[in-house]
């Protein structure tokens, strides 16, 4: 009998951003927040003080023709490091934030078929809380077992969450860094024989209080200053939360082969702008090749030099 590997809550309406008019649904089930006297919102923006306590509703919508159980929960949210996405915590991990502090009236809620059921719930911010934005979501957890693909040795339990994006008033302070500059070469062992890229990786860093959305430059100079690339590059996260890291990368298709420059990563958001580098040598292989043979041949007459220079000292002091 083959073993079942049951995986986390799978949070897909959380990991990628939805458009601002749809609730986060997958299908099967959204959660969203209650409709106020204002109209629908597509998720929760909330501002407090510290020591404050706030009250909302959050609706769960049953789409299928079955009632469904859900257990509901807060949780804090943060960047995957795959991608940057938005994404949260399961139940189980620790709390800090916004999961710590929203409590839902009920923890398990049934749904009747092609129904809703609205759960109000309170958020207190505690009186030592961080200014600054905080991240998270009210979760509906389907503790079913179910087994995508069809597959038999992995199952997961799938959940849904509507975003709550919280501002604790006080100072906010934005602050941004480029950190781990790395560049990897891939090129032919012949110079000219093929194309070669390079790999470049760094590390995003909101060092500040608030959510950023960032924007990045890849600069490539050669030697004397040649301008060998400029890019604005995609694939950045539009909501980088606060105090997350995210280590990305970029291919560089068509990168030199034989070139010795450096390559500036150049951050930008809200007011705030840093760069930094790294230093690279592009040599083909075979060059590489020619270079160790040659300084390792200069080696080996380095030493037997050095071995002969010492042999008749040695006889000297025998002499005598």
């Amino acid at each position: 009998m083959r073993k079942l590997h049951v995986l986390g809550a799978v949070l897909a309406a959380l990991l990628y951003a939805a458009p601002a008019a749809h609730a986060a649904d997958n299908g099967s089930w959204s959660v969203f927040p209650t409709a106020s006297q204002l109209g629908s919102r597509p998720y929760f923006y909330l501002s407090a003080d510290p020591g404050t306590t706030l009250t909302d509703q959050v609706t769960v919508t049953n789409k299928t023709s079955a009632p469904l159980t859900f257990r509901l929960y807060a949780a804090d949210a943060y960047n995957t490091e795959r991608d940057g996405g938005f994404a949260v915590r399961t139940e189980k991990e620790k709390q800090r934030g916004v999961g710590a502090w929203a409590r839902p009236e009920r923890d398990m809620v049934t749904v009747p078929a092609r129904g809703s059921v609205t759960v109000p719930y309170t958020l207190t911010v505690p009186a030592t809380a961080e200014p600054g934005d905080h991240a998270g979501a009210l979760v509906a957890l389907d503790e079913r077992l179910s087994a995508p693909g069809g597959s038999v040795a992995v199952a997961v339990r799938q959940a849904v969450g509507a975003r709550v994006y919280l501002r604790v008033n006080g100072p906010a302070v934005a602050a941004l860094s480029v950190e781990d500059v790395t560049m990897s070469h891939q090129r032919p062992l012949v110079p000219g024989t093929g194309r070669s890229s390079a790999l470049i990786s760094y590390t995003l860093h909101n060092r500040g209080n608030v959510t950023l959305d960032p924007k990045v430059v890849l600069k490539a100079e050669g030697l004397f200053g040649r301008d060998l690339l400029r890019r604005d590059l995609g694939k950045i996260p539009s909501e980088l939360l606060p105090r997350q890291k995210i280590r990305l990368t970029e291919r560089w298709a068509g990168a030199p082969q034989l070139e010795w420059g450096e390559i500036t990563l150049t951050a930008s958001a809200r007011d705030v702008r840093e760069s930094a580098g790294v230093s690279f040598l592009a040599l083909p292989w075979l060059v590489v090749a020619v270079l160790t043979a040659g300084l390792a041949a200069a080696g080996v007459r380095a030493r037997v030099r050095r071995g002969r220079e010492r042999v008749p000292e040695a006889v000297r002091h025998q002499g005598q």
